[in-house]
């Protein structure tokens, strides 16, 4: 048991994913009893047992799949060892399996009012803001005291260890139109979780007609969200902040609640 708690510990200290399972209910036979918990990691690494065999492949299995797709939502799941599985034990497990996923990253691109504003609301509702700026004078420590990491580049090939994947939110917001499409441009091909950028409507065409004319698909152009926020009529830094959080906030738990492959 030690083991399992030990690496969970290890794991969250290093903002990796993983999932935490715990038999809660047996009946009959089992190879293992309530409260024994097995931890696995997102390369399928395992840390103690729910008992072996094909029960422990189906859980480990079923915790992949709610890696993969991202999903926050625990679930039980249900097996009758012979019925479901053909183990001779004959009893019946449930599993209670619970993702723990560190929390989002946050990219602000561009160290003026806007993202300022934005950086303390968004950690403090689980956003881990890092902040991109070139000019020393925007992208100061003291400007951005909740920010995890300041880069001083917006060419994303010198953004060392910053995942830019799936789990990844980024809310552009330059001092500059053209920055803000170059941004797009070496953004749009990554799978991330949010892509937003500032700017009118009239911007926002123009974009999609440029970033259209470079090749990139209709499915990719869909991507951007562009007026960023939730429209709530925001007009100040400190308004526009709060839509933009606003729209993280449905996003990830739209995220979070996303169905996968249902428990058996």
């Amino acid at each position: 048991m030690a083991d399992v708690f030990s690496e969970l510990v290890r794991l969250r200290q290093g903002r990796q994913p993983c999932v935490l399972c715990t038999v809660v209910r047996t009946a009959g036979s089992t190879p293992r009893k309530h409260a024994a918990r097995m931890l696995v990691c997102s390369d399928g690494r395992i840390v103690g047992t729910v008992g072996g065999g094909r029960i422990e492949h189906e859980v480990v299995q079923a915790a992949l799949a709610l890696l993969q797709s991202r999903c926050a939502e625990p679930r039980i799941l249900r097996y009758h060892l012979t019925h479901q599985l053909g183990m001779c034990c004959g009893g019946e497990m449930e599993v209670f399996v619970e993702p723990l996923l560190p929390e989002p990253i946050l990219l602000l691109c561009g160290g003026g009012h806007i993202c300022q504003a934005l950086a303390p609301l968004a950690a403090r509702v689980g956003f881990v803001p890092i902040v991109a700026e070139d000019l020393e004078e925007l992208g100061r420590p003291e400007r951005f005291p909740d920010a995890a990491r300041i880069l001083d580049s917006f060419d994303v090939r010198d953004w060392n260890d910053v995942p830019l994947d799936s789990g990844t939110y980024v809310v552009i917001a330059t001092r500059d139109h053209q920055l803000d499409l170059a941004l797009l441009e070496q953004l749009l091909p990554r799978e991330l979780a949010y892509l937003g950028c500032i700017g009118s409507r009239r911007k926002a065409a123009l974009f999609h007609k440029r970033l259209a004319h470079k090749g990139f698909s209709a499915e990719q152009l869909a991507r951007i969200r562009s007026p960023v926020g939730l429209d709530i009529g925001a007009e100040t830094p400190e308004e526009i902040a709060v839509a933009i959080v606003a729209e993280l906030i449905q996003v990830r738990a739209a995220r979070r609640a996303a169905p996968s492959s249902p428990a058996p």
